[in-house]
């Protein structure tokens, strides 16, 4: 039955896109509009596909980002219900006051405002009705769409089609759990809770569900409304790079970063004018690199803004991002030729974001292949430019990002990060050290038995021997170790 229904579904499909002409003369206003007459699923797929430009053309995926997500809200009767039975209880009895009109709706949740009955003001998060079934469904949908895709069209190894449906599941599905969605709002929350730079609002975990999610309601001006912006005499200058210096901090100081920080989700605190900071909501969307993925970052983001080629190819390839047969100095042309025509403007009107675009098209001919989170890192990183532009568009992204990431590489390598190692794991480094003289006294033991047929055994003796030799190294390094531990460990208590 379920087949008959996504044949049934992928030809209602086919006859749209035919209706819409996205399957001949297909360009990205076309599949814009073809995905949206879809529903909503499948304009949020739209929008995720806007940030794949290491596998669409810069002017496809622009057209995609003019995909919005504002959906007509469900009935507030509806609203009323899940909540009562998500936390147990009637509205009244919870809340001190209710807005049934919704102050937001979008695809896969709605929200409402209400009071909380000691007066704090808050916002109510309830998932649609529903909403994970057609999720699922939708899903199978594109998964059979894909393969489909996969077959017929020659090229659609560039696409990836099918990487590109399980990158669109994971993160979708981590949406339908406002649960996760609360726990990355509150980790969030703790890494910029004594910051002027970013406020993220109180969870409040009693009223929070996988289907409601209860938290502080913000005050705050929209990022986009400059007038009101000026108005409020806000430093438009300090604004734009504290949002620089937000991205910044989010990955490599934390490695925990809000994914999904486009305008509406991002506001403009009115507390401190002189110094301001962002209010920013909805961390639903998430992303976190490898201490591997954050040193190579890091290392290619310092060499673009050296205009070091040589060492920027180096990394694409060592990094895994290209093909590994990758001519180097080939790689390294084309880098140039894509870069040097951007670095003829000032710095300061040098758009990093868009040039991380850039690079990625150019080498798409080399099999460029990123992470998942280097993608959606990729979309962080053009938001928070675009919208610092935006506010100030004089912006210096160069001159705030360079300093910052010398200065995190020299501590990469710094005595200090030994210590704090040694610190954090002193408890297994001892378990291990107290490992090493049982090691020693059975290879002892054993060598002890082949002594007694020493002729036959000499090949075995003089292994055991080299292990012992090793052992007894390993001991004098453990031994060191544990010196260093006790010295570091007076010096922190």
């Amino acid at each position: 039955m379920s087949l008959i229904i996504v044949t049934f579904e992928l030809l209602k499909m086919s006859l749209i896109g035919v209706q819409k002409g996205i399957f001949y003369k297909p360009n990205g206003k076309k599949l814009a509009v073809y995905l949206e007459s879809l529903g909503p699923i499948f304009t949020k797929f739209g929008q995720l596909l806007s940030t794949r430009t290491d596998i669409l053309d810069f002017e496809t995926a622009k057209e995609l980002e003019s995909l919005t997500d504002n959906c007509k809200p469900f009935n507030v009767a509806t609203f009323r219900k899940i909540v009562e039975s998500e936390l147990g209880d009637s509205i009244e009895n919870i809340f001190d006051s209710f807005e049934d009109k919704p102050l937001a709706a979008a695809s896969l949740a709605q929200v409402h405002s209400a009071k909380l009955k000691n007066g704090k003001e808050v916002v109510i998060k309830v998932l649609r009705p529903n909403i994970k079934k057609r999720v699922k469904k939708n899903l199978r949908l594109l998964r059979a769409a894909a393969r489909i895709f996969s077959y017929l069209y020659k090229e659609s190894y560039r696409l990836k089609p099918n990487e590109v449906i399980r990158d669109y599941e994971k993160t979708i599905l981590k949406e339908l759990d406002l649960k996760l969605e609360a726990s990355n709002t509150n980790l969030t929350r703790k890494n910029f809770l004594n910051s002027k730079e970013l406020y993220i609002p109180e969870v409040y975990w009693d009223l929070t569900t996988s289907n409601v999610m209860v938290l502080e309601k913000i005050d705050g001006i929209p990022c986009t409304d400059i007038k009101q912006i000026e108005e409020f005499g806000i430093n438009k200058k300090e604004l734009a790079e504290n949002g620089v210096m937000i991205f910044l901090k989010q990955v490599f100081r934390d490695n925990f970063f809000h994914a999904d920080m486009h305008p509406g989700n991002i506001f403009v605190s009115k507390e401190n004018p002189d110094n301001p900071g962002y209010i920013a909501i909805d961390c639903a969307i998430s992303g976190s690199l490898s201490n591997d993925e954050r040193y190579i970052l890091a290392r290619m983001l310092q060499a673009v803004l050296k205009q070091n080629y040589k060492s920027l190819s180096n990394l694409f390839i060592t990094s895994g991002w290209v093909d590994a047969n990758t001519n180097n100095i080939e790689l390294e042309n084309t880098l140039r030729a894509c870069c040097e025509p951007i670095f003829e403007k000032p710095l300061s009107e040098i758009e990093f974001g868009k040039l991380l675009l850039y690079l990625f098209q150019s080498t798409r001919q080399y099999g460029l292949s990123l992470q998942t989170s280097l993608v959606l890192l990729q979309k962080t990183l053009i938001h928070i430019e675009g919208m610092g532009r935006q506010i100030y568009p004089e912006l210096d992204f160069w001159g705030i990002a360079e300093p910052y990431l010398d200065n995190w590489l020299t501590e990469q390598f710094s005595p200090l990060k030994l210590k704090d190692f040694i610190v954090e794991n002193k408890e297994d480094l001892l378990f291990k050290a107290s490992e090493v003289p049982g090691i020693v006294y059975e290879a002892l033991d054993e060598l002890r038995g082949y002594s007694k047929n020493k002729k036959s055994n000499d090949k075995k003796i003089e292994g055991l021997e080299i292990q012992i030799s090793n052992q007894k190294y390993i001991l004098r390094v453990m031994g060191i170790g544990i010196i260093i531990i006790i010295v570091i460990m007076v010096m922190v208590l």
